[in-house]
């Protein structure tokens, strides 16, 4: 999964493989599915002829008016976005059936229940070849944020289940039986090398007290006094330090889902239709590879 950002243009122009644009339409086979209340939103099948740019300002619409909102670790980056790749070896899915992945992701992740209209805004686009990409703003209408406690865990059954339900390939036989057969010395060793190193990187990444919020925090501190000063390069020296903050949170947030692989070793990898779901902005881990 990758990094989460303040607006949806990053993640759509990363999704399109392309710049936003407010002259481009995106058609149905584009755009597979989105958020059931968008009918209650748009006139007259209006979507229809959104642009880019248009989809871009539907998504961010809860954050405009919810400017003051925070996440659960009092974050503002509502921007989820997460794709999903096809192995070299599996077939080519149809229109339905990327829409199909799209909602039973999307409900494995929490974005959203079945029939709640008043659930978080997403669409799925299947943009780029053997690809889906969903992109889904986490701020309710109402303000709250959705929560995604157990995230990968939930991602990696539901892709399973859509392998199977979709006849896409397994994953590589023999793999969890030479996890199982190791001699139980060498797994105790390993489990308590890993759970501390584990240990040690979540409490870097803490929100609480970790030394990368403490740092986050000041930055942003920082930028926000500069913000306010009448000096003519202030407003440019924010806008830096804002972005010096979001990458301090999305390293913190990826040595979160490292330390989390390293607490439980020999789970199984995270998967997705065949192939995997990114953990990060920077890599994706295939299903059929070691993460």
């Amino acid at each position: 999964m990758r990094t989460r950002s303040p607006y949806a243009t990053e993640a759509l122009a990363e999704a399109l493989a392309r710049p936003v644009s407010d002259q481009e339409g995106l058609t149905g086979a584009t755009v597979v599915a989105h958020w059931p209340g968008l009918d209650h939103v748009a006139f007259d099948d209006e979507q229809r002829i959104w642009t880019s740019k248009d989809w871009a300002d539907h998504l961010d619409a809860p954050s405009w008016e919810h400017p003051r909102s925070k996440g659960p670790c009092k974050e503002r980056f509502p921007i989820w976005h997460t794709e999903v790749r096809l192995a070299p070896g599996d077939r080519r899915l149809t229109g339905p059936e990327w829409s199909e992945i799209a909602h039973r992701l999307v409900l494995a992740a929490g974005i959203t229940t079945p029939g709640d209209t008043s659930s978080c805004r997403w669409i799925a686009l299947q943009a780029q070849p053997r690809r889906l990409d969903l992109i889904a703003n986490l701020i309710r209408p109402d303000g709250t944020w959705t929560v995604q406690a157990g995230l990968l865990l939930r991602m990696a059954a539901e892709c399973r289940r859509l392998e199977t339900a979709l006849s896409l390939l397994a994953p590589l036989p023999g793999r969890s039986s030479r996890r199982t057969v190791a001699p139980l010395a060498a797994v105790r060793a390993a489990v308590g090398t890993t759970g501390q190193l584990g240990e040690l990187l979540h409490q870097l990444a803490d929100e609480t007290t970790g030394p990368l919020a403490t740092a986050r925090g000041l930055v942003e501190h920082a930028a926000h006094r500069l913000g306010a000063l009448p000096h003519p390069d202030g407003l440019v020296t924010e806008h830096q330090l804002e972005w010096i903050a979001r990458r301090l949170y999305g390293i913190q947030q990826d040595l979160d889902s490292v330390a989390e692989d390293l607490a439980a070793p020999f789970r199984p990898s995270v998967p997705a239709l065949g192939a995997s779901v990114p953990r990060s902005a920077s890599a994706s881990a295939r299903t059929r590879s070691t993460p």
